[in-house]
C-alpha cells in the first residue's frame, strides 16, 4: 500500500519525497514534509507551497482528501482504494505482501557456536533473529541461504577431547580428577563418554594421543544435540560448513594474501597488516609453531563465502566479537573482495529472571542456561517472540513467569487472543472467513476503516523491518494491531447487526495480517485460547 501511494504522489509531484504516517490518523493516513524542503528553492512560505501541492490531487480516486496542514501535505485514502487492497489481500491469503521479484542474493550466517556443548540462551537470541530475518526476507523476494559455520579446528577441540576424558575418569572409572582452570562441564559429556566407552573400552581415556579423535566423536554428538535444539525452536539451516574442511585451502589463501602484500613475519609469527584497514594492531595468522590461528580460519571461510558470489553477506555475532569486525573486513579486502558487502549484526547479552529472581544455571551443562530448557519451559513461540521485541544490539531482560501469564502482560498471549477473538466472532456468526470474502463494504464506520488501514500496513512494516534488520518493527506492529482489535471489539457490537458481515470482512483482513506476521516470525497463530 505505502509503495503504491508513494509512487503515485511522486509521479504527480514529479519529485522524490519522504512519506510519513501522522500520529493522529484523523489528519490523514500519510503526510509529506516536502514543502519545507522546497521553501528555500522556491522562496515561498511552506504553507503556501503545501496548499499549491495539495491542489494537484483534485479528482484522484486513491484519495478521499488531500489537505495542507501547517506546511505538511496530508493524504487520506479513499474507502474504495482500501476496499480494493483488502480484496486483493484476501485473495492472496498467506501470499499477501509476498514478492516474486528476485532481489539480492544473500548468504546469512548465524549461530555458528563452537560444537563443544549444547546451545545456551545467548545463542538463542542470534538464532531466532537469523531465522526470522530469513523468513521475512524470503517472503519479500530475497534469495537467502542460511549457513552454520562449525568451528571444529581450534584449541577448543583439544579442550573438548580432554573434557570428555576427565568426565569419563571421574564418573565411569571412579578416579580422582584434577580439572584444569578452563574446561567443559555437563552431563552431556558423560553421555558421550559412555558411548565411546561402549565402543572403544576404557583405555582410550588414558591415551593423550587420542584426545583429538575423541573430540571429533564428541563434536558429532554435540552437533546432533545442537540441530535438535534448533529444530525444536523451529530453526533449520541450508548448509553446515566445517572449519576443518576449509584448512586444505589455507596454502592457496595464504598465497593470495602474500601476493597482495598483506602479510609479514616477525618473531617467527606471520602477521596480517590489518592496521592498513583501521584495526588497532596487526593480527597473527600463523603462530611461531607454524599452526594457523583462529583468524586464519575465518579468512579462509570468508574467502570461501565471497568465492560463491552472493550479493551480500550477513553475519550475526555475539557482542563480544565487536573488535573482530575490523580485522575480518581487512582480510576480505586483502583477498581482493569488497568488504562493504559484509554486514555484521551484533547480538547483545540476555538476562533471564524467574519470579523476579535470576534464573538458575543448568546442572546438565555446567554454568550456563540451556536454550533447550527455556524452550521446554515456556514454548518455542513465546521464546521467539520475546527475543524479537528488542533490537539485537540492546540488552534484553525478561521474566519467564510473565510469559506464562494469560493476560495482557504477556505479549504473545495478547496478540494470539486478538486472533482467537476474531475466530470466535466468526464461530458465533456461524461463518468462515471465505464466507465474507466477497462482501461489499458500504456501511462500515471510521473506526473500522482505520482498522482496515492498519491491517494493510503489514507489507511496509515487513520491508522496513528487514531492511533495517530490526524485527522489533514487526513485533511492535502486531502488538499495536492486537490492541486495535481489542479496542474495536469493546467499543462496537458486531454480531447480529446490519453491519455484521462487513465488520467480519474487516476483521478477516486484520486476522490475515496477524496470522502472516506471526508466521513470518516463526510463530503459529492460535485460533482458540
Amino acid at each position: 500500500m505505502q509503495n503504491i501511494v508513494k509512487e503515485l504522489i511522486e509521479k504527480i509531484l514529479e519529485r522524490d519525497l519522504v512519506l510519513e504516517k501522522p500520529k493522529d490518523i484523523s489528519l490523514g493516513h500519510y503526510a509529506t514534509p516536502v514543502a519545507f524542503s522546497l521553501a528555500k528553492e522556491l522562496r515561498k512560505n511552506p504553507m503556501i507551497i503545501a496548499s499549491d501541492l495539495a491542489s494537484k490531487f483534485d479528482n484522484i480516486d486513491m484519495f478521499e482528501s488531500v489537505t495542507a496542514v501547517k506546511g505538511f501535505v496530508n493524504f487520506k485514502l479513499s474507502k474504495d482504494f482500501l476496499y480494493d487492497l483488502t480484496n486483493k489481500a484476501l485473495d492472496k491469503a498467506l501470499d499477501f505482501a509476498k514478492s516474486d521479484v528476485k532481489k539480492e542474493k544473500i548468504l546469512l550466517e548465524y549461530v555458528s557456536a563452537n560444537p563443544t556443548g549444547p546451545l545456551h540462551i545467548g545463542h538463542a537470541r542470534g538464532a531466532i533473529l537469523g531465522d526470522a530475518l530469513a523468513r521475512v526476507g524470503k517472503h519479500l523476494g530475497y534469495d537467502i541461504l542460511q549457513e552454520y559455520y562449525v568451528n571444529d579446528a581450534g584449541s577448543q577441540m583439544d579442550m573438548l577431547g580432554l573434557s570428555v576424558c576427565l568426565s569419563a575418569k571421574e564418573f565411569l572409572l571412579n578416579e580422582n580428577v584434577e580439572y584444569p582452570e578452563t574446561y567443559y562441564r555437563g552431563e552431556y559429556l558423560l553421555d558421550i563418554a559412555k558411548t565411546i566407552q561402549a565402543e572403544f573400552g576404557n583405555d582410550i581415556f588414558n591415551d593423550e594421543s587420542k584426545h583429538r579423535f575423541i573430540a571429533n566423536i564428541a563434536k558429532d554428538h554435540v552437533l546432533i544435540i545442537i540441530k535438535k535444539d534448533l529444530k525444536d525452536l523451529g530453526i533449520e539451516f541450508d548448509t553446515f560448513v566445517n572449519e576443518s574442511d576449509l584448512y586444505t585451502s589455507w596454502d592457496k589463501t595464504r598465497s593470495v594474501l602474500e601476493d597482495n602484500g598483506s602479510l609479514y613475519t616477525k618473531d617467527k609469527k606471520v602477521f596480517l597488516k590489518s592496521t592498513d584497514h583501521g584495526d588497532d594492531s596487526d593480527r597473527v595468522v600463523v603462530r611461531d609453531n607454524g599452526i594457523p590461528t583462529y583468524l586464519a580460519g575465518d579468512i579462509i571461510y570468508h574467502k570461501n563465502k565471497y568465492d560463491r558470489n552472493f550479493d551480500r553477506y550477513i553475519n550475526i555475532w555475539g557482542a563480544d566479537h565487536h573488535g573482530y569486525i575490523t580485522r575480518v573486513k581487512a582480510a576480505i579486502e586483502f583477498t581482493g573482495h569488497d568488504s562493504a558487502k559484509l554486514e555484521v549484526i551484533l547480538s547483545q547479552m540476555v538476562s533471564l529472571l524467574k519470579g523476579g529472581e535470576p534464573y538458575k544455571m543448568s546442572k546438565r551443562a555446567g554454568n550456563v542456561i540451556l536454550m533447550s530448557d527455556i524452550t521446554a519451559e515456556i514454548g518455542a513461540d513465546a521464546l521467539r517472540f520475546v527475543f524479537l521485541t528488542k533490537k539485537s544490539d540492546t540488552h534484553l531482560e525478561f521474566d519467564l513467569d510473565t510469559l506464562k501469564n494469560q493476560d495482557s502482560t504477556n505479549p504473545t498471549f495478547y496478540i494470539n487472543y486478538a486472533y482467537a477473538r476474531i475466530n470466535q466472532l466468526f464461530k458465533k456468526a456461524d461463518l468462515k472467513f471465505d464466507d465474507v470474502k466477497n462482501v461489499e463494504l458500504k456501511n462500515v464506520n471510521q473506526d473500522a476503516l482505520n482498522l482496515l488501514y492498519e491491517a494493510q500496513l503489514l507489507p511496509a512494516i515487513l520491508e522496513e523491518g528487514f531492511v533495517k534488520r530490526d524485527m522489533q518493527k514487526i513485533t511492535d506492529y502486531l502488538h499495536g494491531l492486537a490492541a486495535s482489535v481489542h479496542k474495536f471489539y469493546n467499543e462496537h457490537r458486531i454480531i447480529d447487526t446490519k453491519e455484521q458481515n462487513e465488520y467480519l470482512k474487516v476483521l478477516s483482513m486484520v486476522a490475515l495480517s496477524i496470522k502472516l506476521g506471526l508466521h513470518l516470525l516463526g510463530i503459529k497463530a492460535k485460533e482458540v485460547m
